[in-house]
């Protein structure tokens, strides 16, 4: 273990193609939630999410009083607007069916899954 300052990464996306990312150094022994605030992000942010799950280390959940390790990123996760099933099946509905999967794009005269 790194005995001095350890370099973390906090990482926010506020927006859809909108990434907030602060690289700090924080003593060692700092937590998650010590990160968070010396990065700035929840007064930056109305509706900041600090609620259990929407929080993690390169994309694993993880409590608020996790220690953090050198060079750790923490995220964190907005809450989905659309289940992903769903929007998949509905892109499926408007393309149909000869349009999407794997077969969609078939040589000429070439038979049907092949």
């Amino acid at each position: 273990m790194k005995a001095g300052p350890l370099s973390v990464t906090v990482v926010y996306a506020p927006a859809p193609r909108q990434v907030c990312a602060v690289a700090l150094e924080v003593p060692s022994g700092s937590t998650v939630h010590d990160a968070l605030k010396a990065s700035g992000l929840p007064e930056r942010f109305p509706g900041f999410p600090l609620e259990a799950g929407s929080i993690g280390i390169w994309g694993r959940k993880v409590p608020l009083d996790q220690a953090l390790r050198d060079q750790d990123r923490v995220e964190i996760w907005r809450a989905l607007v659309v289940d992903p099933k769903v929007a998949r099946r509905e892109r499926f509905n408007k393309q149909g069916a000869r349009s999407a999967g794997l077969f969609a794009q078939r040589r000429s005269g070439a038979k049907q899954g092949y």
